[in-house]
C-alpha cells in the first residue's frame, strides 16, 4: 500500500497513484528519467506530456515530478485524472439519519452508489463527501444505480470493518417494494430459491438449474393498484439482480426494468422511467453499541421520472 497521498481529494475523489518497480525487478536498462517511465506506464490513459508540463504529477514530498528527473526505483507518484462530462442526475438524496459512525440516505434512481465507469461525479460518494464534509465516506453495501432507496455509509474508514462484517454475515434485515403486473392466479406469498450467476460482459444474470440454491427471496402481495400491484420483497441472500430475476421468474417482471426481461437500448441520460424497485426498509443490531437500528425510505411507489433536459 502507498503512504498517505500528498494531494487533497478533488471532487470528493482520492488521487490516483502509480509506483516504479522495486530495485532488481526493473529491466536491465531502466528508464532514463521519471518522465520516460510515466510515458510508458500511463500514456494510454492520460496526457503524460501535458500533465508533466502542468506539474500534475507529484512525489510523496509534494514536489512536482519533472520530465527529466532521474529514474528512481520504488517511487510513488500521485495525480488526479481528468473526468468526463456527465449529465446531472435529478432527484433528491435524502439524509434519513446521520451520526458519528454512519449516514443513512435515500437515493434516487440513476444515481450510482460509488464512482465507477461513466458515473463518477454523479455518484452518492462524490456528492456527499463534499456536501457533508466527510472525505472518507463510503457505502457499506450495494444498491444498483437504477434502484432507489436506502443506502448505509460509514463516515470514516475505522468504522467500515464492523458494519461491513455485519452485512457479510447476513445480519441485516432488508425489505424492498416493487411495482409489477398483477397476476390473480399467482399463489402468494411464495419463497423463491434458485442458483443465480453473472458473467463478465453480460447485463443479465443467469439461472443455473442444476446447482444448489444460492439465492432466496420471499415475495408477498401488498397492495393492488388497478392492473398492477405493489409487492413486498424480502431477500434472504444478496445475489446480483436477485429480486429482479425472482420477480421475472414468477411472471411479474418489475415495471420499467431496463434489463429484464430484455435489455433495452436506453440513453445513459434518460431519467424518464425509473425502475419501480425501492429499498424501503433496513434493520440491524448496531455492532458497535448493540442498539436496534430501523430505517424507512421516504419514497413511495410508483416512482416518478424526470423529463429530458430542455423539454417543455
Amino acid at each position: 500500500m502507498p503512504p498517505r497521498s500528498p494531494l487533497p481529494q478533488r471532487h470528493g475523489l482520492d488521487a490516483a497513484w502509480v509506483c516504479t518497480p522495486e530495485r532488481g525487478s526493473a529491466p536491465a536498462h531502466p528508464w532514463p528519467s521519471m518522465g520516460a517511465w510515466l510515458n510508458e506506464r500511463l500514456s494510454e490513459f492520460v496526457d503524460v506530456t501535458g500533465f508533466l508540463a502542468g506539474e500534475r504529477f507529484t512525489y510523496h514530498s509534494g514536489t512536482p515530478v519533472a520530465d527529466g528527473d532521474p529514474y528512481a526505483p520504488h517511487t510513488f507518484v500521485w495525480f488526479h485524472r481528468d473526468l468526463a462530462d456527465e449529465a446531472f442526475v435529478p432527484g433528491i438524496v435524502h439524509i434519513v439519519h446521520q451520526d458519528a459512525r454512519i449516514v443513512v440516505i435515500d437515493k434516487p434512481a440513476f444515481l450510482s452508489s460509488i464512482p465507477r465507469g461513466r458515473h463518477v461525479l454523479q455518484s452518492v460518494v462524490v456528492r456527499l463527501r463534499a456536501e457533508l464534509g466527510l472525505p472518507e465516506l463510503s457505502p457499506l453495501h450495494r444498491l444498483d444505480r437504477v434502484t432507489s432507496g436506502l443506502l448505509i455509509l460509514a463516515t470514516e474508514r475505522r468504522w467500515r470493518g464492523a458494519y461491513q462484517s455485519m452485512f457479510q454475515r447476513g445480519e441485516v434485515g432488508k425489505t424492498y417494494r416493487a411495482l409489477a403486473p398483477l397476476r390473480p392466479d399467482l399463489d402468494l406469498p411464495v419463497t423463491v430459491r434458485n442458483h443465480l450467476t453473472t458473467r463478465r460482459g453480460q447485463w443479465q444474470a443467469e439461472l443455473v438449474a442444476d446447482l444448489p440454491p444460492n439465492a432466496e427471496s420471499l415475495i408477498e402481495l401488498e397492495t393492488v393498484v388497478e392492473d398492477a400491484a405493489v409487492y413486498r420483497l424480502t431477500p434472504r441472500t444478496g445475489r446480483t439482480h436477485q429480486l429482479r430475476m425472482h420477480m421475472l421468474g414468477l411472471g411479474i417482471p418489475i415495471i420499467d426494468d431496463p434489463v429484464y426481461p430484455v435489455v433495452q437500448d436506453v440513453e445513459i441520460d434518460d431519467f424518464t422511467r425509473p425502475l419501480q424497485l425501492l429499498a424501503s426498509e433496513v434493520r440491524f443490531t448496531d455492532p458497535v453499541d448493540g442498539r436496534l437500528r430501523e430505517f424507512e425510505s421516504v419514497r413511495t411507489l410508483p416512482l416518478h421520472g424526470e423529463p429530458p433536459a430542455g423539454s417543455a
